[in-house]
């Protein structure tokens, strides 16, 4: 009887024993489930936010592919790029538009030397930054490099039609959205590549694409959809180097003291030779090379060449002095060099005061966020001044750069109070009509 007791009683023990190994398993099984859940939810509020290769920021990354990334690769991304935006990128975005309202509106000629040609470099460096950063966390994520290609695709037409609708308008000012849009294409060739691979083409554009874009602005002069690639100072070709070098910078980590000071230094260096060239030596090589010019090619006629006439009669004489011009939108090496010194300065300073004082960058930084919508706004507004016999010019006007800067800054503020600009919506459904969500094929280990 005893004996029995002993057995029912060790029998109820290991039974009670093996379902407290039932329980522990189902809690740990449960916790496992959360953990991945919290993934999932850290993996989702990395992609609630993305940096815009059309010089936009969108509230919220549109959602072409899902996945849950691991732990690691999520701890590794927060660690390189931050989860958020990137303040001192859209900041320095802003400034370039806020340039281009002083260039266009203001008259102050101290304000204009300085931004006139030099904001273009600006704005095309954020956009270069901007597509590489956006490139490496779609890849981060597990993205399909088709579903990138499409993307970008996508927002060359659609930042090409509100360029061609803008250039309708048809106003003194150049647009380079085509020539934008132009670049998102052509960067398509060197996303994948190493930093090394990005950096050594920048510096070969640097030196190659002057010479190509007066070439094609001759030949193509009549060609409007080739001039946006390769036809003058305002094409694709004259602006690739500073597209191309603002996609070596999104490769590295701009929240690192070391990168902040690396470029501003490089600015630094770019700027003091390239002004040094300007100043000293530039000025009788050009002398030298035009009567070189016009000892070849001889005097370059008054009158317009026949658009009527067969090619190459109907194209334009090349405009070859302007490879060692330094005046703004010439788009030689060296003016490229200065614009590209100016920039990167910018670029390293507002990565170190957003370290220290981001508040201070915050306006310019609403500015950067819709910047497409800020960028084409200018243009419309200088269409219905003129249309309206007004004037866009605020000459003779007190302190009307200050009212420029301020007013550009406030209507920055009012559109980044919105959830996404209205341009920049208008692009994120075009972009999910030719770039639909689709799984993704592998996961990121």
């Amino acid at each position: 009887m005893l004996s029995s007791i002993k057995l029912i009683s060790r029998s109820v023990r290991e039974y009670e024993e093996e379902a407290n190994i039932k329980i522990r398993a189902f809690s740990v099984n449960s916790q496992l489930n959360e953990n991945q859940v919290n993934e999932k939810t850290v993996a989702n509020k990395l992609d609630e936010k993305e940096v815009d290769t059309a010089g936009i920021s969108n509230s919220s990354y549109d959602v072409t592919q899902t996945d849950i990334p691991s732990r690691s690769s999520v701890e590794e991304s927060k660690r390189r790029r931050g989860t958020g935006r990137l303040v001192a990128l859209d900041a320095v975005r802003g400034m370039a538009v806020l340039g281009m309202y002083l260039q266009h509106f203001g008259s102050n000629p101290n304000v204009s030397a300085i931004v006139s040609g030099n904001t273009t470099l600006l704005f095309v460096l954020c956009g270069g930054i901007s597509y590489s950063i956006m490139a490496q966390r779609m890849m981060e994520r597990g993205a399909d490099t088709a579903a990138f290609r499409a993307r970008m695709l996508a927002r060359a037409v659609f930042v090409d039609i509100i360029g061609y609708l803008l250039i309708m308008l048809n106003t003194s000012y150049g647009i380079i959205l085509p020539a934008y849009a132009a670049m998102f294409v052509l960067a398509l060739m060197l996303f994948r590549r190493s930093p090394r691979t990005i950096v050594t083409t920048a510096a070969v554009l640097l030196v190659t694409a002057p010479p190509l874009m007066i070439l094609g602005s001759s030949i193509f002069s009549k060609a409007y959809l080739l001039s946006d690639i390769a036809g003058g100072p305002m094409s694709a070709l004259a602006l690739t180097p500073a597209f191309v070098a603002g996609m070596a910078i999104g490769r590295f980590d701009l929240t690192r003291l070391r990168t902040a000071l690396l470029l501003a230094g490089s600015g630094i260096v770019m700027l003091v030779i390239g002004k040094a060239l300007a100043a000293f030596i530039l000025p009788n090589w050009n002398f030298h090379f035009e009567q070189w010019l016009i000892s070849v090619q001889g005097v370059v006629p008054v009158q317009p060449t026949d658009e009527y006439a067969i090619w190459p009669l109907n194209t334009e004489t090349p405009m070859w002095q302007l490879l060692l011009g330094t005046a703004p939108h010439t788009a030689s090496t060296f003016q490229t060099m200065i614009g590209l010194g100016i920039s990167f300065l910018v670029m390293g300073v507002a990565c170190l005061v957003s370290k220290k004082a981001s508040a201070v960058l915050m306006p310019f930084a609403a500015v950067g966020r819709v910047a497409l919508t800020m960028y084409a706004i200018q243009f419309v507004v200088v269409w219905i001044l003129d249309l309206t016999k007004i004037g866009h010019s605020l000459e003779g006007v007190p302190f009307g750069d200050v009212m420029i800067a301020v007013t550009t800054l406030l209507l920055g503020l009012l559109f980044a109070k919105l959830p996404v600009g209205p341009l920049e919506g208008l692009m994120r459904r075009f972009d999910r009509v030719f770039s639909p969500a689709q799984p993704v094929s592998r996961t990121v280990k």
